[in-house]
Order: C-alpha cells, then structure tokens, then sequence
C-alpha cells in the first residue's frame, strides 16, 4: 500500500482510460483505484465493474461510475464476514460518495444525465469521462483520508 497518492493522476488516469477506449467508467475507476493505490485488488475485481456502464448494464439507472467508485470503497472498508460491523463504515462511505455526486449534479440516474444525448457522441463522451474523473478522484480522496494516506 502507498504512503502517498495524487488526485490530480488518479482523476487523468481514470480520464485517460475512459477516453482512450480503455475501459468503460465503472472498470476505470477500478482499475485506476487498484493502480494508484497500489491495493492488493484482484484483477477480477475490474471485470466485476463490466455490468454497471450505461447505468448497469446499458439500462440507465445508477451513474456507473458512481457503481465503480462504491465497489471500490467495499474492498477497502466492507466486510467479508457476515458479522461484521465494517459493513456501516462502508455505507456510510458510499453515502457520501453519493451525496458528493448528487450535490454536483443533482441526479445519479444515467438516463437523466446523458438526456438528449446520444450515446457515443462527442457530447456523452466528454461528460461521463468528466463523471469518472470527478469519482475516481472523490472516491481516492476518501480511501486517503480514512487510510490516512497523505495527498500531494
């Protein structure tokens, strides 16, 4: 695990892969996540991430990156045991990635979001590679601070 972390190369990462093609914004933000901070976080873990683009599954529904950012937060902070307690840290966390997201755009509904927009065009590309940098970088921040993993 890394001592440090830079949001501004973990929001270009997540851009990056995103615009390049790479991945989908959900399995961006996994990957880059996994990357940056340097998490034991398996592999399969970013084809876990493949079933929530387009608002899980091409449905649009919940904002994809949103998905990608909050499953990230279970591997740091959610439980494996079902006794657990750790599972209302992780909520809670999630929460607050929600909030964070609703704050900036008032909805988390992928089919309000992209709204007479059609999906591939310069349009819809520029706002949801603008949605997974905007996670990746509130979802690290997150991760840092409750790992007490400092920001540069």
């Amino acid at each position: 695990m890394v001592t440090k972390i830079s949001l501004k190369k973990i929001k270009e990462q997540a851009e990056k892969h995103y615009s390049d093609g790479d991945f989908f914004c959900s399995e961006a933000i996994v990957s880059t996540i996994r990357t940056h901070f340097e998490a034991d976080i398996p592999l399969s873990a970013i084809a876990m991430a493949s079933g929530f683009p387009v608002g899980v599954g091409g449905s649009k529904c919940i904002c994809g990156a949103v998905s990608g950012g909050v499953m990230c937060l279970g591997f740091f902070f959610g439980r494996t045991n079902p006794k657990d307690e750790r599972v209302n840290k992780a909520m809670a966390l999630a929460h607050e990635l929600y909030d964070s997201f609703k704050s900036n755009h008032k909805v988390l509904c992928c089919r309000v979001l992209t709204k007479n927009m059609e999906l591939g065009t310069p349009d819809h590309m520029r706002q949801c590679i603008s949605f997974t940098g905007e996670v990746a970088e509130k979802t690290a921040q997150i991760i840092a601070r409750e790992l007490e993993i400092q920001i540069r």
